[in-house]
């Protein structure tokens, strides 16, 4: 009653399952390094290589892989770069700020204020005879500006 193809059968049936189910796991615990891949991420091999050592962790560090390899963008990096309302770039900083010189100039003329006529915020304090002979003369050297463009 004992058919031999039966039990060759059934033998090969769970060799088949056994790999399929090796391969599968392995294949699954790829899933984060496949997507490190595909963004290019920074830090591919490292999860390429924690993705082993969660396969013989009993899958503890997975979920963590998964999230660092989702974390990153080719096209914005890791998200935490520009907020909204600043300058993504330091070409695009330095161009607000020539807008804003431009845009401070223009008030400045219809003012009528020019640098030597500028109102003084804070009172100078008095200085004594000594204090002044310690220090440099300011017409001995004007002082250049600080970048503004008038």
């Amino acid at each position: 009653m004992e058919d031999p193809f039966l039990n060759y059968f059934a033998l090969g049936l769970l060799f088949f399952v056994i790999i399929v189910l090796c391969y599968g796991i392995i294949a699954i615990h790829d899933i984060p390094a496949r997507l490190a891949k595909a963004r290019h991420h920074p830090h591919e091999d490292a999860i390429h290589a924690a993705g082993w050592i969660s396969l013989f962790m009993l899958h503890v560090l997975w979920p963590f892989l998964w999230i660092w390899a989702m974390a990153y963008k080719p096209d914005r990096g890791w998200g935490f770069g520009s907020k909204p309302g600043e300058p993504a770039s330091p070409a695009q900083a330095v161009a607000e700020l020539d807008e804003l010189k431009r845009r401070l100039a223009v008030v400045e003329s219809k003012l009528g204020l020019r640098e030597e006529r500028r109102p003084e915020l804070v009172s100078e304090p008095a200085v004594s005879l000594v204090e002044k002979q310690n220090v440099p003369d300011a017409t001995a050297a004007p002082a250049t500006s600080l970048g503004v463009s008038r």
